[in-house]
């Protein structure tokens, strides 16, 4: 029987909601577990106690990493030559960015985006190549970088994660090529279209590709080095890394919204020891203090000023597509 005759029974849907319904319970279950067992008013006097240059220099690395991933959608603004003005795209990643980190991806990478760029004129195949591309950029620099994280600086994982630390190499040297592979693509495929679902996607060249790699890797470390400087270097920078690159895809996995609870308790479960849970969590809740809540009241403003000037904006999208149409019938052939 193949997968794709199980899913198309009735009992299906029901099956996949049960099961999703009961890992989210587990996750619940483990995450109030966890939370009984810390010591609240020493977490808070912790966060209390950091030096305000930690702080502040966090908050601006957070701010370099949210300025990083704004530049994603031009990737796909320059793939699909859409005629958007690159500040206008630049603002529609930045909300949908810092809405996905908080209320997760279908809200945030998904619905915000969609509306934002429907509402400046875009149509939804255009949409759906800037989204694509948007997310292509992003786990592109996760399994290059998580892949060497794994190989060069595996951390100790619980005895019950069942994984020891030559699987996590053979994983982080599997991510890796994943990453590398793309590039070669890019590089020396013939075939340069290819449908999914309906959809037909050109495979974009090397130096495109390359531009995601870059600025994927940049944003990543970048993070890491936020909540390395939040741990004031009490773990090496590549261990910080390869925690928040586990702890990231570990939220993503388990559906809770901004992973919460989930993170905190991957740094505790592969951190704790050496560095004690009050220190941890801690650290844990300054990032997401400078790194996901104050963000989201930036962006909140940012997406009701374009709400309201979003018919000025796609007008002056339409005048930039009709000087590029005009510029193009000058151009000499």
């Amino acid at each position: 029987m193949t997968i794709h005759s199980l899913t198309t029974h009735p009992w299906w849907p029901w099956t996949r909601r049960i099961a999703v319904a009961g890992f989210l319970s587990f996750v619940l279950f483990m995450l109030v577990h966890v939370a009984r067992a810390i010591d609240w008013r020493e977490v808070f006097e912790t966060m209390l106690a950091y030096p305000l240059w930690v702080v502040a220099l966090a908050a601006v690395l957070g701010a370099t990493s949210h300025l990083i991933y704004s530049t994603f959608d031009l990737v796909g603004r320059h793939y699909t030559t859409h005629p958007l003005r690159a500040t206008s795209v630049m603002a529609i990643t930045f909300v949908s960015y810092a809405f996905n980190l908080n209320l997760g991806t279908v809200v945030g990478a998904l619905a915000m985006r969609v509306r934002l760029y429907a509402r400046l004129g875009l149509d939804a195949p255009v949409i759906a190549r800037i989204v694509g591309m948007s997310m292509l950029t992003n786990w592109l620099g996760y399994c290059l970088l998580a892949g060497l994280a794994f190989v060069f600086w595996p951390v100790s994982l619980p005895s019950d994660w069942h994984m020891g630390a030559v699987a996590l190499r053979v994983l982080g040297g599997v991510l890796v090529l994943a990453s590398l592979g793309y590039l070669v693509l890019c590089a020396v495929s013939k075939r340069r279209e290819f449908s999914v679902r309906g959809h037909d996607i050109a495979l974009p060249h090397l130096r495109m590709a390359c531009v995601q790699l870059a600025i994927s890797c940049a944003n990543w470390s970048v993070m890491g080095a936020t909540m390395y400087v939040l741990l004031q270097g009490k773990v090496a920078y590549p261990v910080a890394l390869g925690v928040l690159l586990i702890g990231a895809v570990s939220g993503l996995m388990s559906r809770v919204p901004a992973g919460l609870g989930v993170l905190e308790a991957v740094f505790v479960a592969l951190l704790s020891p050496p560095l004690s849970t009050t220190t941890l969590i801690a650290a844990v809740l300054t990032y997401r203090a400078v790194y996901y809540w104050a963000p989201l009241v930036v962006a909140t403003v940012v997406y009701l000023t374009m709400e309201v000037h979003a018919r000025k904006l796609a007008a002056a999208a339409a005048g930039n597509s009709g000087t590029r149409s005009h510029r193009r019938r000058l151009q000499p052939s």
